[in-house]
């Protein structure tokens, strides 16, 4: 199926430039210490473990959520080591997530590769996800912090839950806005701001600066979904590294859907819910004409900047620095990436 696509509407002019590797750069030997830490902690005495972990660790992902960790801690002054451990607990954390979401969602294809339960099979991909989660616990002990594993522990939990939410909703053409909105804080925006957090925590921050970064963190996680749920509509699908309408397949009513359900008229509204209600991948076409037509992609990028502009706000607690540059670019960049 070829699908017309067209840029997500970009941030003014006046935006800084999106250069993700001049970000990276900032941090770039606490990065590697993180790749090392990553790659040491996955070594087992089991194969399999060791062919899956490495395979979908090495996927080609953005390293986001421990980027943000490295760059917050710098930017309070960090001077210690323990953010390279807690940046590995959470892309062990993201890691584990993935391993069981494709299972979940039946995908074939993440970052445009196959997916780990693609070539491994469900069953591994689980209990390895699992094995995954069971190491992060195991490093962040060594944080010897009970606060940091506190917050761990109630994020893995939030993500469950966001799971199971999820779950719930799939195939409900009734889903709301607020719905919708519950489950991404759950099952993606948390562990963004989780890992804002532990910046702040390793900082000593006040307990008021850890709330602001914690709010950075689940504003820009917010964002960073809106987009990927209105690049499920419009995207290069080998640039995006999935194939479109997988939502659409799996029944999710995602921000998209819902607000064009909301402004359809009833012959669309009812092709849409069916489409919702059956998972039905082959109307993405008439979908897409639907989502396009009613405004739905303008209307969640707009929420995406509104969420990101929030990000940016909540950095006032910040002092001003390369690093805090870095940390408004990548508010910026979650909107105006195109994968």
């Amino acid at each position: 199926m070829t699908i017309l696509t067209a840029p997500l509407p970009h941030p003014p002019e006046s935006s800084p430039s999106f250069d993700f590797a001049r970000i990276r750069q900032l941090v770039a030997d606490e990065a590697r210490a993180v790749d090392r830490l990553i790659l040491d902690e996955l070594r087992s005495d089991v194969v399999l473990i060791n062919q899956i972990g490495i395979y979908i660790v090495n996927s080609g992902g953005k390293r986001l959520r421990p980027l943000l960790l490295l760059l917050v801690a710098r930017a309070l002054g960090y001077g210690g080591e323990h953010h390279i451990t807690l940046a590995a607990v959470i892309e062990f954390i993201h890691t584990a997530t993935l391993l069981h979401d494709d299972v979940v969602d039946e995908s074939t294809l993440r970052r445009g590769q196959d997916t780990a339960n693609a070539l491994w099979g469900n069953a591994a991909s689980v209990l390895v996800g699992d094995y995954l989660y069971s190491r992060s616990f195991e490093l962040m002990v060594s944080v010897h912090d009970f606060r940091v594993m506190e917050l761990l522990s109630k994020t893995t939990t939030a993500i469950a839950e966001g799971e199971v939410l999820q779950l719930l909703n799939c195939n409900d053409a009734s889903t709301t806005e607020e719905k919708y909105l519950a489950v991404i804080a759950r099952k993606t925006a948390i562990l963004f701001s989780a890992a804002s957090r532990l910046a702040g925590m390793l900082a000593r921050v006040s307990a008021a600066d850890e709330t602001a970064l914690e709010s950075y963190g689940l504003h820009l996680g917010t964002a960073f979904q809106l987009i990927d749920d209105a690049l499920d509509y419009m995207a290069n699908p080998e640039e995006l590294g999935k194939n479109l309408g997988d939502d659409l397949a799996d029944g999710k009513a995602t921000l998209p859907l819902i607000y064009a359900l909301q402004h359809a008229d009833p012959e669309q509204a009812a092709l849409l819910r069916t489409a919702i209600e059956q998972g039905n991948r082959d109307a993405f076409r008439e979908v897409h004409a639907i989502v396009e037509q009613t405004g739905a992609i303008e209307y969640t990028a707009r929420r995406a900047r509104e969420e990101a502009e929030k990000a940016i706000a909540a950095l006032s607690v910040v002092p001003t620095s390369d690093y805090k540059t870095a940390l408004v670019e990548l508010a910026h960049f979650s909107v105006a990436r195109t994968y």
